[in-house]
């Protein structure tokens, strides 16, 4: 156990980014640059406070503040380290895109100067709603705070307020309120009973209930995880829960839509497996409906992905795919199937926001986001297209490239936990990711360009602020794929949190299935 240390970084992580928000809406409207140079210094801010935090976890400290209503570990400090390095270049990114929309660029969307103060705004607020939720040991307040990064975030994929992206921001609302909803049913349910048991206040704690969740009677433990899967399963995007997905991932900024699918799904990811996971050494069939559920999730996202001609619906119904994965490695319920499940968490995080950061490149210099309106575009922009198939190589677990260790090890994990069946769905469904990607990287990047373009001179790479966020990403996609030790440490930490939730699946014998896997992939290199 964690040994617990009272100290303010996870209130610098939740309160600085929400700040600047606050600040940004009180004096933007005065001074146009200090929006962006607020909305830098918000996220920066944030990803120090984030390190820190995962520094003092990793030496086996747990921060703690306000009366143990924020607790950090393992398990958050991964989650508050990846929301907030996204959000730092989904801001950098922001300050060329997000001027561009102002002027008369023929993009898809566009707005105003004015409008960019609420922008910066509510971007800043959104950043700090998913710190508090990856933060919180209440469990009202995890829903509170998710439901609260649903608002922000709903404003900014109405955002533009032309009639797709106000039926995208409706619907998107709509029907993720009425989704989470259940989620604090579930939450209801589980303070209601670990109340009885603890005693008082202590019963909202996630730190002391998972102590106790071994004595909720059978059908409050079921009933509970029903509602929890559903409520944070719909704004994780599980299969059938999506609908709003593809919409909102669409019409949002380019680099909110990074964050919906690199991060927001990934929080809500992460409160689904802190609450359910409750319950998983009394209750094993909960983990199994999990994993059946993540299996279904990754082959509805293919199916659909593979229908799309909108370069940014596609990557949208490819992240469902994708989220099917991380919920089979927590659905196997090994301490393999748990750290690959993390693993993938991560490397998705990564690289689809590198995708979509791209694809805001394509739609920043071509004006055009339809796949069969585009082409030949890499004789123009060279970057971009090789940050692209990057992206797409390592969602589709391509080696050397990063989604290639997670998805090993989580076929892996499967294969050692007798889920053959899981195994070879995930497998087939990877190779449909493969196809769909590359086509559509071929389809935009090679051939001949469009007869529009070649006559249009202007077409040309998308400017510095625009490309080295995806740079970055790209990079790291490569050294985690060719390196993943640079991350085993922090993931196995993370691992070991919801491991002393859950009981291994296998026996004591089989050893530390992380280590297993470490070495797995030495032989393998």
């Amino acid at each position: 156990m964690p040994i617990e240390s009272t100290s303010i970084l996870p209130l610098l992580a939740v309160g600085i980014p929400g700040i600047a928000g606050t600040l940004i809406f009180a004096l933007g409207r005065f001074t146009v640059w200090l929006r962006e140079i607020l909305a830098l210094l918000g996220t920066l801010g944030a990803l120090v406070a984030s390190i820190l935090i995962g520094i003092h976890t990793v030496k086996g400290y747990a921060p703690t503040a306000v009366g143990r209503q924020f607790y950090a570990d393992p398990l958050s400090a991964l989650l508050v380290v990846l929301v907030s390095l996204i959000a730092l270049l989904a801001t950098v990114y922001s300050l060329k895109y997000m001027r561009h929309t102002v002027a008369d660029s023929g993009l898809p969307h566009t707005t105003t100067i004015g409008r960019l103060t609420a922008y910066y705004g509510w971007l800043m607020l959104f950043i700090s709603t998913m710190m508090w939720a990856c933060l919180s040991n209440n469990i009202i307040m995890l829903y509170v705070a998710v439901e609260a990064s649903t608002i922000t975030s709903g404003l900014l994929v109405a955002f533009y307020w032309d009639k797709r992206s106000l039926e995208a921001g409706y619907k998107y609302l709509m029907l993720l309120t009425v989704g989470i909803t259940f989620s604090l049913f579930g939450c209801v349910l589980v303070y209601a009973t670990g109340a009885n048991i603890l005693g008082g206040s202590r019963g909202l704690l996630l730190s002391e209930l998972k102590a106790v969740a071994s004595q909720f009677p059978t059908m409050t433990a079921i009933l509970a995880s029903a509602f929890l899967i559903v409520g944070f399963g719909t704004k994780a995007g599980v299969a059938p829960f999506h609908p709003w997905l593809p919409d909102a991932h669409a019409e949002a900024p380019t680099p909110v839509s990074a964050l919906l699918s690199g991060v927001m799904l990934k929080v809500a990811i992460y409160a689904m497996v802190r609450t359910i996971s409750l319950f998983y050494p009394s209750f094993p069939p909960i983990a199994t409906f999990a994993l059946a559920l993540g299996v279904f999730t990754l082959v509805i996202g293919d199916i659909m992905a593979v229908a799309q001609d909108d370069l940014k619906r596609m990557l949208a119904y490819s992240s469902v795919s994708q989220i099917g994965y991380v919920l089979m490695g927590f659905g196997i319920g090994t301490q393999l199937g748990i750290y690959a499940g993390l693993f993938h968490l991560a490397n998705h995080a990564l690289a689809k926001a590198l995708l979509f950061l791209a694809a805001g490149a394509v739609i920043y210099s071509s004006g055009l986001r339809r796949l069969s309106e585009l082409g030949g575009l890499a004789k123009r922009m060279p970057v971009t297209s090789f940050c692209f198939f990057v992206g797409a190589l390592a969602v589709a677990g391509v080696p050397p490239f990063n989604g290639f260790q997670s998805k090993l090890a989580l076929f892996v994990a499967g294969g050692n936990a007798g889920n053959w069946w899981a195994v070879v769905i995930g497998t087939g469904a990877s190779l449909v990711t493969l196809l769909v990607l590359l086509k559509a990287a071929k389809t935009v990047f090679w051939g001949q360009l469009p007869t529009a373009f070649e006559k249009t001179i202007a077409l040309k790479e998308a400017p510095l602020s625009v490309l080295i966020p995806m740079v970055l990403l790209s990079i790291l996609c490569i050294v985690i794929g060719v390196y993943p030790k640079a991350v085993y440490i922090p993931l196995k930490s993370a691992a070991s949190v919801v491991q002393t939730i859950s009981s291994p699946v296998t026996s004591v014998a089989s050893g530390d299935r992380a280590d297993v896997h470490m070495g797995a992939l030495e032989k393998h290199r």
